[in-house]
């Protein structure tokens, strides 16, 4: 599965953005947020790792990580269960000297014993809070035909519309930046009022030398830095060759419940889809069940339907994970139901988002909006 030649390790900092979903984060952290009917976020970032000849990977959890943990087990669906390298959960206090990390600044120097005696050349890191088929090698090349410092990876998109007042929590949740005609970064500016229309944004995507970042982030934590994009990056652009890397493919940026919805109905056209998961295998864990059943005189129409569901009522513009009941006359529209939901007979759900092991019974109506979807929290009966 893995060509192992890309000389470089990864870190994915599975927590970042957390708050933006409290509905969700409750019991489990962003990267293992359910997306696309059978997959988690992690799955996107860590299968690109791998796909990319990437085979040291570390993720360095912070809180809620259970859920995590149970998904990626060894990391054997992701051919990472290996003697040297392969996967690696730091979880804090895992050393007398480590703690809970406030930024990347504190995660990272929690592990520069372990950086230290790694063999790779190059080091990326990533949030987990994006959908994305990345070409993790192309980046990797680039980054040292450039002979840059730091490359970064961005996108031409829009900004966020909706979340936390930043200002008030102290948060970097976006990065927005300026590229001169070479495409160097000549400036980062953080949580910046946008305006309307698409702007370069950040993707949290970094490559460097291994021991370039090791100095860099021993001296950002010496001078009191907590935030690698704040206290490394913008405090030395100057100083600093930071490259560009535009990434022009489709991706889906989760940072609130709203934008969940969104980004995973984008996924029922089959454009949208079929750009997320063409060309390298998207990898999760294996669940072994029985195809979806149709049972009776279902209509299923524009549903993405995972394996293990069965279907007797009417479903339209959703999306299924697996294990999914719908009983007969159930009218299902505009839901997201994850796994193992059921739906009770003659009850009608629009524009809802079912957490694990939801039970909705009978003659029930449960209905939200468009720019308000509700959500029930995961073993809750309805």
């Amino acid at each position: 599965m893995v060509n192992s030649n890309a000389n470089a390790l990864g870190i994915i900092f599975p927590n970042s953005y957390d708050k933006t979903m409290p509905e969700m984060t409750n019991d489990r952290l962003m990267a293992s947020i359910p997306f696309a009917s059978r997959y988690r976020l992690i799955d996107f970032i860590l299968s690109s790792m791998v796909n990319g000849g990437i085979d040291n990977v570390t993720i360095m959890v912070k809180e809620n990580y259970w859920s995590l943990i149970d998904h990626l087990g060894s990391g054997r669906e992701w051919d990472l269960a290996r003697k040297n390298g392969g996967l690696n959960i730091v979880p804090p206090f895992a050393m007398r000297n480590q703690k809970v990390y406030g930024g990347r600044i504190e995660a990272l120097v929690n592990i520069l014993a372990f950086l230290k005696k790694q063999k790779e050349e190059y080091v990326i890191i990533s949030d987990a809070n994006i959908a994305v088929n990345f070409d993790f090698a192309d980046m990797i090349q680039k980054h040292i035909e450039s002979g840059a410092d730091v490359t970064l990876a961005y996108a031409n998109l829009e900004g966020p519309k909706t979340l936390p007042d930043t200002i008030e929590s102290g948060r970097d949740m976006y990065y927005l930046v300026d590229l001169d005609v070479d495409g160097r970064v000549t400036d980062i500016k953080i949580n910046r009022e946008l305006s309307p229309g698409p702007h370069d944004l950040s993707m949290n995507i970094y490559i460097m030398r291994r021991d370039r970042m090791i100095e860099l982030v021993h001296d950002a934590y010496v001078d009191g830095g907590i935030y690698f994009e704040r206290d490394v990056l913008l405090r030395n652009i100057k100083d600093l060759h930071i490259q560009g890397y535009k990434f022009s493919g489709y991706f889906a940026v989760i940072y609130g419940m709203k934008t969940y919805y969104d980004e995973s109905m984008r996924l029922l056209k089959n454009d949208n889809l079929d750009a997320l998961f063409e060309g390298n295998t998207i990898y999760t864990k294996i669940r072994d069940d029985n195809p979806t059943r149709y049972i009776g005189d279902p209509k299923v129409v524009n549903t993405m339907a995972a394996d293990g569901c069965v279907i007797e009522g009417e479903v339209e513009n959703s999306i299924l994970f697996r294990g999914v009941k719908i009983a007969k006359g159930a009218k299902v529209k505009n839901a997201i139901l994850m796994q193992d939901t059921v739906v009770g007979e003659n009850t009608e759900v629009r524009y809802v988002i079912t957490d694990k092991n939801v039970k909705i019974g009978r003659d029930q109506k449960i209905s939200g909006s468009q720019e308000y979807p509700f959500y029930v929290p995961k073993g809750k009966e309805v």
